[in-house]
């Protein structure tokens, strides 16, 4: 592993950071090595907490984790997506096949509802060519709302920008999160 580009932040935080740690982070976690990372320029952190799309939102918690997956496998974030599978897959009620599949090359292949192959589609098109092309378009807009797409691809651009943080400034993984190989 290479050694990060940006060391996390210890401890003592400035006082507006540690209420945004507090905030964000479960009773007796201690703040993620991204978030701490990020602490090196607090205006971002916290627009980033202030952004942050994890709150209830138009498409389920199933639906969000799976574009939040697919996003980071795609851009090879894996801490991101070990993050997330650790801390939301179980309550997303996502299978270790369901994980699986936001690696695959071929999603469609999965055991996946058709509603939720097209998400992982639309993140590969958004990813691929920062657009959605007319037919697939078509396809989701018989399974979700304009404000459930416009959720979908804001999801899958605010964790392009995550991706890009934990790649680009090489934040360690962390000890309890999932990793790529477990589910290959």
């Amino acid at each position: 592993m290479d050694m990060p580009r940006i060391a996390p932040m210890e401890p003592p935080y400035d006082a507006e950071v540690d209420q945004a740690f507090s905030r964000i982070m479960p009773p007796g976690m201690p703040p993620l090595k991204l978030f701490r990372t990020q602490a090196h320029n607090k205006r971002v952190l916290l627009r980033v907490f202030a952004g942050n799309l994890l709150d209830k939102g138009a498409v389920s918690l199933r639906e969000r984790e799976l574009v939040i997956l697919r996003t980071c496998a795609r851009c090879g974030s894996e801490y991101e997506w070990g993050v997330h599978v650790t801390l939301f897959a179980v309550k997303a009620g996502l299978s270790k096949d369901d994980i699986a599949a936001t690696l695959s090359d071929d999603p469609a292949q999965a055991a996946l509802s058709a509603s939720e192959v097209l998400l992982l589609k639309a993140v590969d098109e958004l990813h691929e060519n920062s657009s959605i092309a007319d037919a697939l378009w078509a396809k989701l807009e018989q399974h979700f709302s304009q404000e459930q797409l416009l959720e979908i691809i804001s999801l899958t651009g605010s964790y392009h920008t995550i991706s890009f943080i934990t790649n680009a400034a090489k934040v360690e993984l962390e000890s309890f999160a999932a990793r790529f190989a477990q589910y290959r």
